[in-house]
């Protein structure tokens, strides 16, 4: 970690467990057809664009899905959406709290309005505010108008925060998010699936970064 002053997290898949799969069942059990090409982790229809930089609000963009499902009720559609969100294990909020006296630690996150709710709603506002106030700023999307793998978004923090790129090193579990910070020349680990934020540290060096 020599040189690295500021660490950026993504959350989804790093810090909070997710299954995508969920929405997809849920998304399909309400009468979707082939839900993987309508929303996936890997790609996902403009309208989920739009509600990730806040170019529309929540029932707008509920409005837009309940045309693909009629006969769909608002309330199920959006539980439909939220069904992708899980836990917030403790041992990663640990992590984080060890590598704050020595890392300034951000949070970059593809989201929007909806899951922001559910998210806070699962965890309880209280423990939510502690882990909010456990970065030094967290980055949501829909609040600042654009989402990764664009320049934009990363450009957006090193600037605002007055960081290097080779200062900084961001752990994602999305390639393509991987592949956008990599071109601005900032550090990267690509998180696997069989991995833990919980083992990358003190373990993980510059030479293990890809």
């Amino acid at each position: 970690m020599k040189n690295i002053k500021a660490i950026i997290f993504d959350l989804g898949g790093v810090i909070l467990n997710i299954n995508y799969q969920n929405t997809i069942n849920s998304f399909k059990n309400l009468g979707i057809k082939n839900p993987n090409l309508f929303y996936s982790k890997k790609s996902q229809t403009n309208l989920f664009d739009q509600i990730e930089i806040g170019e529309i609000t929540e029932m707008e963009f509920l409005l837009e899905l309940q045309k693909k499902i009629p006969k769909a009720s608002v309330k199920k559609i959006k539980s439909a959406w939220n069904a992708m969100l899980l836990d917030l294990p403790e041992k990663r909020i640990s992590v984080l709290r060890k590598l704050i006296p020595s890392y300034s630690i951000f949070l970059l996150s593809n989201t929007n309005v909806i899951h922001i709710s559910e998210f806070k709603k699962k965890i309880g506002s209280k423990r939510y505010e502690e882990f909010y106030n456990l970065f030094d700023k967290v980055y949501y999307s829909y609040k600042i108008k654009c989402r990764k793998p664009h320049a934009k978004a990363f450009k957006f923090i090193l600037n605002q925060n007055e960081l290097a790129p080779n200062e900084v090193l961001f752990i994602d579990d999305s390639p393509q998010h991987i592949e956008g910070a990599k071109k601005l020349g900032i550090k990267t680990h690509h998180l696997q699936h069989n991995e833990e934020i919980t083992t990358l540290f003190p373990d993980i060096t510059l030479q293990a970064l890809h």
